[in-house]
């Protein structure tokens, strides 16, 4: 099995829901985001996805435009996000990491090279925003390979119809979008999200996860209820920011700050 199907067997085992972060690689700067992705493990986080800088990211809200840029400044590219996964493992073995960003870039890399490279890092899934399934075969061909899972992404207009062809070929788990729109912008609501749960869970066997609006510890505790992971970006993105200077510099408690942040995000997860 991959990292995330052992993970997520753990935690079912264990009765427990997964807390899942994402943050934008290099955002907000090197050094600093590499301490906080050391540390997110032993802050009770799960599975850990790092967003990998896109000059056009449709599917993110201001928040993470803002996180691409800083990491931009800061110097990231693709080379960098994998050497900083590599780094990672050396330390942490167990943790899924997924990378999740845009077609574009991963196709200027070189499709086969992108996967072959990421596995080499210890990347185990791919979170591609704006590939459809009708268009994934290419890099699930490479993937699956490298015992890479492909992680299908559904929102709210997912119906009936469309249903099955987003879960074909899936794998890892799936990414419930539980807002319409931009990521950070809105907030999650707990019925609508239990109804599309519910409606998806006697279609698959694989976990499904929730995210896109969900900012406080007191919302994944009640997202928790009803999703077997509770995924949560733009509000540590917004917390990293509020811990910048004038000059977009880490402030000296940042760190500690978002990793406090994160912790009362898994815990309030973890309750459930």
């Amino acid at each position: 099995m991959s990292r995330i199907a052992t993970r997520f067997a753990a935690l079912k085992a264990a009765n427990r829901k997964a807390f899942i972060t994402f943050t934008s690689a290099g955002d907000p700067d090197l050094e600093t985001f590499s301490a906080i992705l050391a540390a997110q493990p032993a802050a009770g986080v799960d599975l850990i996805e790092i967003g990998m800088p896109f000059s056009d990211p449709v599917a993110d809200g201001p928040a993470i435009e803002k996180a691409n840029l800083r990491a931009f400044a800061a110097g990231i590219n693709m080379k960098k996000i994998l050497g900083i996964v590599a780094d990672f493992r050396k330390t942490n073995k167990d943790t899924p990491i997924i990378l999740m960003g845009y077609a574009n870039p991963v196709y200027a890399y070189g499709l086969e090279k992108f996967v072959g490279d990421a596995h080499a890092s210890g990347v185990d899934g791919l979170i591609i925003a704006d590939l459809p399934p009708e268009e994934d075969t290419e890099l699930r061909s490479f993937a699956v390979k490298k015992n890479i899972d492909v992680i299908r992404l559904l929102t709210p207009t997912t119906d009936e119809k469309r249903l099955p062809v987003v879960l074909n070929g899936a794998s890892g788990f799936l990414y419930y979008v539980s807002v319409a729109g931009i990521t950070g912008t809105k907030q999650a609501g707990v019925e609508s999200v239990r109804r599309a749960v519910d409606a998806i869970r006697p279609h698959t066997n694989l976990p499904i996860g929730v995210g896109f609006g969900i900012a406080t510890p007191e919302q994944a505790q009640e997202i928790a209820k009803h999703a077997d992971a509770v995924i949560v970006g733009s509000a540590i993105v917004n917390r990293i920011a509020a811990n910048l200077d004038d000059a977009g510099k880490a402030k000296p408690g940042l760190v500690g700050d978002v990793l406090g942040f994160i912790q009362a995000l898994a815990d309030a997860t973890h309750r459930n």
